[in-house]
């Protein structure tokens, strides 16, 4: 995996999650149609930069949404 597709990525979560208040990871899979494993680095990109919150519900959901 190299840096420009993570970065691509991370592009694609955000323009997700900008559009809505806030998704939990399956739907943030759903609506970005990115395997798990490209989800994961995106997220942790976005999250490095401050960019995204996560906000567990439980034990069950974590909820995901830009800062």
């Amino acid at each position: 995996m190299n840096l420009e597709k993570i970065g691509i990525n991370a592009g694609v979560v955000w323009k997700a999650l900008e559009s809505v208040k806030e998704l939990d990871i399956k739907g943030l899979k759903k609506a970005t149609k990115l395997t798990e494993k490209d989800l994961n680095y995106a997220l942790g990109w976005l999250a490095r930069e401050g960019k995204v919150n996560f906000i567990e519900d439980g034990e069950q959901d974590t909820f995901v949404k830009l800062a």
